[in-house]
């Protein structure tokens, strides 16, 4: 190395770089990911292993999410999309069946039902929150005997209503798997049980996000969790082209295990060890952060309870805050919910909106026929609804600018 010459910054470096730039800029970003030396240590690590896909250090971020959330079972995948996907397809639903979920979520959690000749069957969110309503899921499995799943979404980490919801299912024998993207680290006690119990583990199998913007991050990612020995032989089959052993196992062995078979036209799903290894920090971190967003969910609940003109988020104990969702009173304000947002972008704050109904999408409206009535609370709530930034990495300094934008915002246009 010449004299004048510098080292190299490791790409991870620069990821890190740049969002501390981006964070350090007047722009407040609406999302983050906290990523730290740990992180790049352990890439480099992995790196330096000449072994980059999914091998031993994914088997132990599998291990490590297993134990935090007591699951038997964890299979780690490339996104949360696909482990949907290979949780549906673990049960062999019945063909032109219909799924019940909500259409307040993400498309992916629908959009799995059609890879396997299934139906998604939406049924509206409750009235105090964002989450399905349990007494309109046993209304739709009523009205259609032809339903053969249950796809409750947790939505921006507050837990759906899980007893009622594992109540019917129990009682229409239907299983439940749940959309979880949102909720790590979620749990609360389950009424039967002396135990604390995760979102991702009432049900018979319940995946996860590990996307950049999600509670912990891989940058793309997921996991399946069940405690169903059978379904994860399959869907950890199923992740690499249904082959029965893994590319680490038939190449790092003594005996060099060369042969293999393929039992089933499987799917390209499987994590890397790079990716792994992040989400094993990650996962040390989980619980820090969680307390870092919670006390930003605070100090924005603090401050606006006493506003009109804003509606706060469900809170329970349990709440991660992936997501802090307030809802716009436009009838004490002289503008719309869409000019709010712009104000907050003239003002450098990221938002978001979560989420525009599915049953609204070209797709879904013209395949299943559907109006934007139909679903009245989740269209109602996407029409008034605003996500602020909330994410551990955000300051003091940030946060207070935040909070005084929207009070001025509402405030300035107050009726």
């Amino acid at each position: 190395m010449s004299q004048n010459s510098k080292p190299k910054k490791s790409f991870l470096k620069k990821v890190i770089s740049a969002s501390q730039n981006i964070q350090n800029s007047n722009f407040i970003p609406f999302a983050l990911p906290s990523l730290g030396k740990e992180e790049e240590e352990a890439v480099i690590k992995v790196l330096r292993s000449n072994w980059i896909t999914t091998g031993n250090v994914t088997e132990n971020f599998e291990k490590e999410f297993s134990k935090k959330i007591g699951s038997k079972y964890a299979i780690a995948v490339n996104s949360a999309t696909a482990g949907l996907h290979l949780a549906l397809d673990s049960f062999n639903l019945k063909k032109e069946s219909f799924v019940i979920t909500s259409p307040y979520t993400f498309t992916s959690t629908a959009e799995v039902t059609r890879y396997l000749n299934l139906h998604p069957l939406f049924v509206d969110i409750n009235e105090e929150d964002y989450n399905i309503d349990p007494l309109l899921i046993e209304k739709a499995i009523k009205n259609n005997k032809n339903t053969s799943a249950i796809i409750p979404v947790h939505i921006a980490g507050d837990l759906c209503k899980m007893k009622e919801i594992m109540d019917i299912s129990n009682k229409n024998n239907i299983p439940v798997f749940e959309d979880a993207a949102h909720a790590f680290p979620v749990c609360e006690k389950f009424p039967e049980s002396e135990n604390m119990k995760f979102a991702g583990t009432f049900g018979d199998a319940g995946v996860f996000s590990f996307y950049a913007t999600k509670t912990i991050t891989t940058g793309e990612g997921g996991m399946v969790v069940t405690d169903n020995e059978k379904i994860a032989h399959h869907m950890k089959m199923m992740r690499l082209h249904g082959i029965d052993r893994d590319v680490w196992d038939r190449y790092n062995t003594e005996e060099n295990k060369w042969y293999y078979e393929v039992k089933a036209p499987g799917f390209k799903y499987n994590l890397t060890d790079i990716a792994s290894a992040i989400g094993i920090e990650q996962l040390k971190k989980a619980d820090i952060f969680k307390q870092k967003r919670t006390k930003i969910a605070d100090l924005y609940n603090k401050a606006f309870k006493e506003y009109d003109f804003i509606t706060l988020p469900p809170v329970s104990e349990s709440h991660c805050w992936h997501l802090y969702i307030v809802r716009i009173n436009s009838a004490k304000l002289k503008i719309s919910r869409d000019e709010f947002i712009q104000k907050l972008l003239d003002k450098g704050i990221g938002v978001s909106v979560h989420f525009i109904p599915l049953h609204i999408m070209p797709y879904y409206k013209n395949a299943y026929d559907l109006k934007p009535d139909d679903f009245p609370r989740a269209l109602e709530k996407y029409l008034t609804s605003i996500s602020l930034p909330i994410y551990p990495t955000l300051d003091e300094e940030k946060i207070e600018y935040i909070i005084d934008s929207v009070i001025e915002i509402g405030s300035d246009s107050y009726q």
